[in-house]
């Protein structure tokens, strides 16, 4: 049997290292999660769930160290699962005002790092119903990994959830259900390429950067990759607006009303875009209409989001750790024509299919994850400077799902930030919804609800401007001028 106490080091990847030391006061490296339930679990059942499909994973018993000796994983000996999972009550009314400060004050509170770095907060008295909590530091794993570790959690039968093992035969296997496929991925088939030319990238990287000339040969794979680094090292700053400013050491969640995905499925057949498209060119009408709100003028304003892209198989997702690599998106908060927004995202993202931004971001962590803390802060704020905006976009589950015999009615989560980036946006698809979440720091937005309030608003707004025009399929000119 395995011992999870034989206190043995194992050293921590580089990319997860990087995300490990990443963490400042202004910006905590956490992913913090949502889940409301139908009803409240018993606690004993709950804590029997995370006890033998959460802690399957090791890792989730593991501490993260990082000392004069280097970065490393080593097992807490003395784990107590009651000190990671919480009952908590919500004051006064207990409603949407109370969760909201509840885990915003979650998302601004750092975990402890004598213990491993993770919690569930199970909150008993929210007015439409329980809701469970999750924060999870960003080195143990990327989102992708996270949900298949959800997933594991999970059942789509209500009795079956109570007797969830690893190893039992009435597992389920969600990938068969077609529950996820990957994050935002608009290259996917060519950092697959790319992967394999990491450690060349390593290699030519600063020569790249001493010889901008060698990108005038383009040619190879390699020198594509040159290329991107060149470019990133290269791309203005992003301008300074309401959601680009001085950060401090408060951030506030919010979450928006749910939308449709089969309308939003619609609007994409119709208009020869994808679903990615019609939901981040909302999002980007979302935060032109909160600049208007607070007289700060959009008309010229191009703001560049981080969003990440997976770069490993599906099936290695249980290894957990960090395989996704970050490219700049072009959110054209300029344009208040709704479809002249949604081509100008599908352009960009079209774009990006040909880019290997992804493979060079994440051999830059890598080398981050090695590099003296000063430098490691120099390249942060270099790169951060040039996003506004970290942006995620997970298809989730489109069953029902079922965690420690409770209905899971509704999924979000809110992603951390670096740097110099106070916000994050976060898209999450679950049993044939959308769901919009945003995290913001207070120095920027005193309140994100005045923002998200706007992602379904937009969602209306571009349904009311198809409706004055026909298609056939495809963004013509007469629709859209």
């Amino acid at each position: 049997m395995f011992n999870y106490f034989d206190n043995q080091k194992e050293f921590m990847r580089k990319v997860d290292t990087a995300w490990l030391r990443m963490e400042s006061p202004s910006n905590l490296m956490m992913i913090t999660g949502m889940m409301f339930l139908d009803n409240l679990p018993n606690y004993d059942d709950f804590l029997e769930m995370v006890r033998n499909n959460f802690l399957s994973f090791r890792r989730f018993r593991q501490k993260a160290v990082m000392n004069s000796t280097g970065t490393y994983w080593q097992d807490d000996e003395f784990f107590d699962i009651k000190g990671h999972v919480r009952r908590a009550a919500l004051p006064g009314n207990a409603d949407y005002a109370e969760l909201q400060d509840f885990v915003s004050d979650l998302a601004s509170s750092p975990l402890d790092k004598s213990k491993p770095l993770w919690q569930f907060h199970i909150v008993e008295n929210y007015e439409k119903g329980p809701v469970v909590v999750i924060r999870i530091h960003h080195c143990y794993a990327d989102g992708i990994a996270l949900i298949q570790v959800l997933l594991s959690m999970t059942s789509t039968d209500r009795e079956k959830s109570l007797i969830l093992r690893p190893d039992s035969k009435n597992k389920e296997h969600h990938r068969k259900l077609g529950m996820v496929r990957s994050f935002v991925d608009p290259a996917k088939k060519q950092f697959n390429n790319s992967l394999k030319l990491l450690e060349k990238f390593k290699d030519i990287g600063i020569e790249a950067i001493q010889n901008p000339e060698l990108l005038e040969k383009g040619a190879s794979e390699v020198i594509d990759i040159v290329g991107e680094l060149y470019n990133a090292l290269t791309l203005p700053d992003d301008p300074q607006t309401v959601f680009k400013s001085q950060l401090s050491v408060r951030k506030n969640a919010a979450w928006a009303d749910s939308i449709c995905l089969g309308k939003v499925k619609a609007i994409a057949y119709a208009t020869g875009t994808t679903v990615n498209d019609v939901l981040i060119s909302n999002l980007a009408g979302a935060l032109r209409e909160y600049m208007l709100d607070v007289g700060e003028d959009p008309d010229d304003v191009v703001i560049n989001a981080t969003v990440p892209v997976n770069l490993r198989p599906l099936e290695h997702a249980k290894n957990l750790g960090n395989h996704f690599g970050l490219v700049f998106l072009k959110l054209p908060i300029f344009e208040e024509n709704p479809l002249k927004r949604l081509e100008y995202v599908h352009n960009e993202m079209n774009e990006l299919k040909k880019s290997k931004q992804a493979i060079v971001s994440f051999g830059l962590l890598s080398a981050i994850g090695l590099a003296p803390e000063a430098i490691q802060n120099m390249m942060l704020n270099l790169f951060s400077k040039k996003a506004t905006t970290v942006l995620t976009n997970v298809p989730g589950p489109q069953v029902p799902l079922y965690i420690a015999g409770s209905r899971v009615e509704k999924m979000m989560f809110w992603v951390p930030q670096n740097g110099t980036i106070g916000m994050g946006i976060s898209i999450l698809s679950y049993n044939g919804k959308v769901e919009f979440g945003l995290i913001v720091d207070k120095n920027l937005v005193s309140d994100p609800q005045n923002v998200i309030k706007e992602f379904p608003n937009q969602f209306d707004n571009l349904l009311d401007c198809m409706m004055m025009h026909p298609w056939d399929g495809e963004i013509h000119s007469e629709i859209i001028d």
